[in-house]
């Protein structure tokens, strides 16, 4: 479904997003969840689609987890769902588990380059176990859990030496070819890579 202009004519695709927070303390209460307003503040900057957002705050129980991210894609019909939280070695950390244990494809690649972002800062990145998943057409990938580590994995390091390319520039081309809407981004912040011959004309 396409946003119009005022002559009628399809602007940028609508995009339904998914957001999960997995936080036993947030979720219960105890503190604020910052992982849910971060993950919205950055994808409402970087893309120029319209959003309708689904989002969810829930405990690090692995069964709750895959029934929330099966909710989101089979009955919420989200195009990309983002979770943040739970992706440690403690004992509770278990949304890699949830996660794997409904998809239907593994893609690997996000989790590594999300790592590889976060080696530039601290050496405990290799404790990190995020990974991205697809399920039906849907694109699910597990975020670190603070909001810093989820812009500069989302956004890379473009001033780095050498740059970090974020892992959000391949999730519009990866939606693409699971049958997804067209994501569009603000280049500024996010440039989104698609071969040439899967680009459409650019258009405000």
């Amino acid at each position: 479904m396409n946003d119009t202009d005022q002559a009628g004519e399809p602007w940028h695709d609508r995009v339904k997003i998914g957001l999960v927070s997995i936080s036993d303390r947030a979720s219960a209460g105890v503190y604020e969840d910052l992982g849910l307003p971060a993950l919205r503040d950055w994808l409402s900057r970087a893309l120029k689609n319209p959003i309708q957002w689904e989002t969810r705050l829930i405990p690090d129980e692995q069964h709750g987890i895959s029934a929330a991210l099966c909710e989101l894609v089979d009955q919420a019909a989200c195009d990309l769902v983002l979770t943040t939280g739970g992706t440690g070695p403690s004992p509770r950390d278990v949304t890699p588990e949830a996660t794997l244990a409904v998809a239907d494809k593994v893609m690997p690649g996000f989790g590594e380059q999300m790592r590889s972002i976060s080696l530039r800062f601290v050496p405990t990145a290799i404790l990190s176990r995020q990974v991205a998943v697809i399920r039906g057409k849907a694109l699910i990938i597990n975020l670190p859990g603070q909001p810093k580590s989820i812009a500069e994995t989302l956004q890379g390091l473009p001033q780095a030496e050498p740059p970090a390319p974020g892992i959000f520039a391949a999730v519009p081309y990866c939606i693409d070819l699971i049958g997804g809407p067209y994501l569009e981004t603000d280049a500024t912040l996010c440039k989104a890579f698609r071969p040439k011959s899967a680009q459409r004309p650019t258009r405000g």
